[in-house]
């Protein structure tokens, strides 16, 4: 059997598609934190994985940065319970609530952008067979969040790269350069909230933190949170770690508990530095988990 056949039986964890004879393990009544068997448990602990995205509709495609609604129902899969609830401040058009929808867990989505958040809503009222409560915030999260009533379970989170959908890195072919052919946003928005406006390094960063301290009162105690995010590079060829800078910045008030990987094996390449530079082709993202201990 070649690698290609054996693809076909096995999904991106090196595990059987077909489930159906496949012994996922005993629950431990004493699993506070999730719904899993150690088995199940144990598949997510790999710190990285794959995800290929499902097709989207005109509207989602819109958005210049979204993730995938599988990474969604791992991480929800693993650190809450069936009718728990989540919170996305920075929402998008609503993978968090969708992927939230499909694991029976109830979610609340913040987004600055009302294009956004109208996509967020149409997708919230699509039908499920899990009865749970799904809320769209069309606000800053900056507002928001002070006003929240109730405590949550798990925040999942991609805020902005900082100002990197601004600007084209790459040559003729780059993503940037092709959304902006297609008619599709290369940027969130024009307003003066946005995070991904601010250009100061500094400054963005503290607006961050300022953000996931305020999620820190709302998170349950025990309650994590996680951010995906990447190290981005600059025009001018500099690589700014703003995933490992947040991670600094975060562990001084929740505990940092680990990184998980998202690959992009299927992202295209472009040969950006050559025949003089080199630039990296950047394939992934950290997924930063972060615990609240009080």
């Amino acid at each position: 059997m070649t690698d290609e056949d054996l693809s076909d039986f096995l999904d991106s964890d090196g595990l059987p598609n077909n489930t159906e004879d496949v012994d996922i393990g005993n629950y431990h009544e004493g699993n506070d934190l999730n719904d899993l068997t150690g088995k199940e448990w144990i598949k997510f602990t790999k710190s990285w994985k794959i995800y290929r995205p499902r097709s989207r509709g005109q509207s989602e495609k819109d958005h210049p940065a979204k993730f995938p609604e599988e990474l969604v129902e791992d991480f929800v899969g693993f650190f809450t319970q069936e009718d728990d609830w989540v919170l996305d401040p920075f929402m998008g058009t609503g993978s968090t609530l969708v992927g939230c929808r499909s694991m029976g867990r109830n979610a609340v989505g913040i987004e600055l952008t009302e294009k956004y958040a109208d996509v967020a809503k149409d997708r919230a009222r699509q039908q499920s067979l899990n009865p749970v409560q799904l809320e769209v915030m069309n606000e800053d999260c900056r507002d928001a969040l002070s006003n929240l009533e109730r405590k949550f379970d798990y925040c999942l989170t991609s805020p902005p790269y900082w100002n990197m959908l601004k600007k084209s890195r790459g040559g003729v072919e780059s993503e940037h350069k092709k959304r902006e052919n297609e008619g599709l946003d290369t940027k969130y928005s024009d307003s003066k909230r946005d995070l991904g406006n601010i250009d100061d390094y500094e400054e963005f960063l503290d607006e961050l933190e300022k953000i996931f301290l305020d999620v820190y009162d709302v998170l349950k105690n025990e309650g994590y949170l996680t951010v995906v995010i990447q190290n981005i590079r600059t025009e001018d060829g500099e690589m700014k770690p703003l995933a490992w800078d947040l991670a600094s910045r975060l562990g001084e008030t929740y505990v940092l508990k680990q990184e998980k990987l998202w690959l992009q094996d299927d992202k295209p390449l472009g040969i950006w530095g050559y025949p003089s530079e080199y630039v990296s082709n950047v394939a992934h993202h950290y997924c930063l988990i972060f615990k609240k201990v009080e």
